[in-house]
């Protein structure tokens, strides 16, 4: 008994009906098996345009028009049906292909389905072939939809993927333009009323105004540093200085606010990156931070960044109560797949792990490809000098470009 069962004998089969005609293709050396396959073809049905080649220029020439199916005898003189069959799928047509032959082993016909063949007949059984002609027929009309339909989802995900860097950088852009206008109209707002206090304290008689001044001056040092926070957070200026020292500082920072034990380990101290890499990087530290600080609970967090194989990891890992699969599929859980989309804006992607020892994120980015660069067209405009007042000359937020 045959491995395979054809289709024409599957129970489950439902032959649909035939359509108005077909144009078939037909490979076969024998004049009255020719005929005969076109008995059975009327005999069930199908009403057919038929052309009859006998060998592989016959068949090449017919190859350059269009057609329904395509019938081949399996012994032909120099040539076989697996050799039609490999040429028809090697030129990218999908045509249904059936293998019809006097004799045909079971090794054949498994070699035959595998390449590509949509059934097998042998011409002392032909009262299938119409049914088996049709069901090919409608499996590939199947085939082919379905290949369109992921055609159109995958451009439809690209789209999305384009939209989704198109927004990054207008949010950045937007971020830049912001701070810029704390820079030049608040922070020299600060300034000149800063100046301003000091004149009046140098000139001021009565104790009474002495006092409102230096009131008024440490109010003006909180809306000093106040600014210098926003537009650190807005366009961080220790990007400057290399992502590096950027999620060095960060984690120092992050220590000092919650007072979570926070350990920076890298394997490089400086890294040639493109200028759209460091940036989500920098906002994937800064998110996945923002989440151990207001869910985890956490006691221990630290950030590992490293460069090996072409590919930049950045893993943040905290000891705290882990995520479970509730939290990851939360219709509204933004943060974390806000790090998946800004992930693929530059052609990486983030893994999460979480469980009751704690939670890991990491960022994997590849340093080659046309999508590391996508920002790097913005990067003039997403660049901006740090607020020129005076303050603490360690203040990374004061660091302007050199």
């Amino acid at each position: 008994m045959p491995l395979i069962a054809p289709f024409g004998d599957r129970p489950d089969c439902q032959v649909p009906m035939p359509p108005t005609r077909l144009r078939v293709l037909h490979l076969e050396d024998s004049e009255p098996d020719h005929d005969l396959v076109m008995f059975y073809l009327a005999r069930g049905g199908i009403e057919a345009d038929v052309l009859r080649v006998e060998d592989e220029a016959g068949l090449s020439e017919a190859l350059e028009q269009d057609w329904d199916l395509i019938l081949s005898d399996y012994n032909l003189p120099g040539y076989s049906g697996l050799s039609a069959l490999a040429k028809v799928r090697a030129l990218g047509k999908l045509v249904p292909f059936i293998l019809v032959s006097g004799e045909i082993g079971e090794d054949i016909a498994v070699q035959a389905m595998r390449n590509g063949a949509n059934d097998y007949l042998l011409k002392s059984n032909l009262a299938r072939l119409a049914p088996a002609a049709l069901l090919a027929i409608e499996a590939n009309r199947t085939r082919i939809a379905k290949q369109h339909t992921d055609l159109a989802l995958s451009r439809s995900r690209q789209q999305i993927r384009e939209l989704a860097q198109h927004l990054q950088t207008s949010i950045e852009q937007e971020r830049a333009a912001i701070a810029r206008e704390i820079h030049d109209d608040v922070g020299g707002a600060l300034t000149a009323v800063k100046f301003d206090l000091a004149w009046i304290a140098r000139h001021a008689n009565s104790p009474d105004i002495a006092e409102h001044v230096q009131q008024a001056m440490e109010a003006l040092t909180m809306a000093h540093e106040a600014s210098q926070r926003i537009m650190h957070n807005l366009r961080p200026a220790i990007l400057e200085q290399g992502l590096v020292a950027a999620l060095q500082w960060m984690a120092e920072r992050f220590a000092k606010r919650t007072g979570i034990a926070t350990e920076f380990r890298t394997s490089q101290e400086q890294m040639v990156l493109s200028a759209g890499v460091p940036l989500v990087a920098y906002r994937f530290a800064q998110e996945a931070l923002t989440n151990v600080s207001k869910h985890a609970h956490a006691s221990r967090v630290s950030v590992d960044l490293a460069q090996a194989g072409g590919v930049l990891s950045l893993e943040v890992s905290d000891n705290g109560q882990g995520l479970n699969d509730d939290d990851l599929a939360k219709a509204r859980s933004f943060g974390i797949r806000g790090l998946h989309e800004r992930a693929e804006t530059v052609g990486g992607w983030v893994d999460i792990s979480s469980g009751a020892n704690g939670t890991t994120l990491i960022l994997s980015v590849p340093l080659s490809g046309p999508e590391n660069g996508f920002l790097d067209a913005f990067a003039p405009e997403l660049t901006i000098d740090a607020v020129g007042t005076e303050g603490d000359p360690d203040d990374p937020t004061a660091w302007g470009i050199q």
